[in-house]
């Protein structure tokens, strides 16, 4: 009969009292945590600008020249200043063994929004130092608690923003788990009633904004009973300061596995999720969107906000040398979300209208390097000179 070592239990119960005790910190900043930023108090707006990995400084100059389309006399008048952040790069983090480099964070403290590229997370068999996610470190360090992905598929009549959690959940600890000995490990799931709270209070505002009178839960509380329980209830608390908003639920299994299926979607305009099922659901919603080529996500905070393609670094495209061959949409739809928080969402109506039109359609232009495709640098040429002839 297995019996575990009254050491080994001891060693468990003071690691999972530090990692409680390190939450104390957090808890206490998001009770101080003020206004969000208003941009139109700001006399110039800094954005950071952080290429990423592999296919990332590729798509990133395609990107900023559609930005610069848009929102050129900004940017030359110095309303807009674009500030490149040095030392993000892979080899960079595995040479200061740090995913996020203090002097880095420090320079992209001074920013009030950045556009990054996809980063890379070594894996087991890279050969690098198992470094933690930069994406995570980011999220973290400047609190960025909401993840917001917007879905739009048209012939589906789906037009659904999700609102993931993107701090807590499985993701917090993810690195400090514990092993008990050598046949017991163990992971964990957090959840705080302000990190949930301030999660759901932005999906509501976001579905009164936008006239949108549903908002879905998506859990496992039928399982995961306690976490997962005081999410929803958390939820539900502060709808009840939106009563003309409905709200529902729907467990993350048959979310991923119906959402297409028009009797199981009804009503779902905004969706709120803890951050591991929000990482799944929203994956899976874009690839039936047209594939994370296509899908961007903002990472929102009260302070600072960083908007970023959800696609990785393209190790497969960068190894047969055809980086120049992926989809540049998703960090040029980034870029567009960026310039509505900040306050130019007429420039991103104009940009979705012609992306709209180059994607779909007669009109449409197929990234790829298969034959009859085309390069990323031709697509975003292409998509500058729609978008000069909608503005005619």
């Amino acid at each position: 009969m297995k019996q575990f070592l009254e050491q080994d239990i001891e060693n468990a119960q003071k690691k999972f009292g530090a990692l409680i005790r390190s939450e104390e910190a957090r808890i206490s900043r998001m009770e101080e945590s003020g206004e969000p930023l208003d941009f139109t108090k700001l006399d110039s707006i800094i954005v950071g600008i952080m290429p990423g990995d592999g296919i990332g400084p590729i798509l990133m100059p395609l990107a900023l020249q559609t930005m610069k389309e848009l929102v050129g006399e900004e940017i030359t008048s110095g309303k807009i200043v674009l500030k490149n952040i040095e030392g993000m790069t892979i080899e960079n983090r595995v040479v200061k063994l740090n995913s996020l480099p203090e002097e880095c964070l420090e320079e992209i403290k001074t920013c009030h929004v950045l556009l990054k590229g996809p980063m890379m997370t070594p894996r087991a068999g890279d050969g690098l130092p198992n470094l933690v996610s930069a994406n995570s470190m980011l999220r973290r360090s400047l609190d960025l608690y909401a993840a917001v992905r917007p879905i739009d598929i048209k012939e589906k009549n789906i037009h659904w923003t999700f609102f993931r959690e993107n701090i807590e959940g499985e993701y917090i600890w993810g690195n400090k788990g514990i092993q008990v000995d050598e046949d017991l490990a163990v992971d964990f799931k957090v959840q705080t009633k302000r990190g949930t709270e301030r999660l759901a209070r932005a999906a509501f505002e976001h579905a009164r904004k936008n006239g949108k009178k549903n908002v879905t839960i998506v859990t496992k509380a039928n399982i995961v009973k306690l976490v997962d329980g005081n999410f929803i209830e958390a939820v539900r608390r502060v709808g009840k300061e939106y009563p003309d908003i409905e709200i529902q639920e729907r467990l993350v299994d048959a979310m991923c596995a119906k959402m297409l299926d028009p009797d199981f979607n009804k009503g779902i305009e905004v969706v709120v999720l803890p951050n591991l099922y929000g990482d799944i659901v929203t994956d899976v919603a874009a690839e039936h969107q047209g594939g994370l080529g296509t899908a961007s996500s903002s990472n929102i905070g009260d302070r600072y906000a960083l908007f970023e393609a959800i696609h990785g670094t393209g190790p497969y495209l960068i190894g047969i040398g055809k980086g120049h061959c992926a989809n540049p949409c998703s960090l040029i739809r980034a870029m567009g979300q960026m310039l509505v928080h900040m306050g130019y969402a007429d420039r991103n109506a104009l940009l979705e209208q012609a992306l709209d039109l180059c994607t779909t359609g007669e009109g449409a232009m197929e990234v790829g390097f298969q034959e009859g495709q085309h390069t990323a640098a031709e697509f975003t040429e292409y998509l500058i000179d729609t978008i000069r002839k909608i503005r005619k």
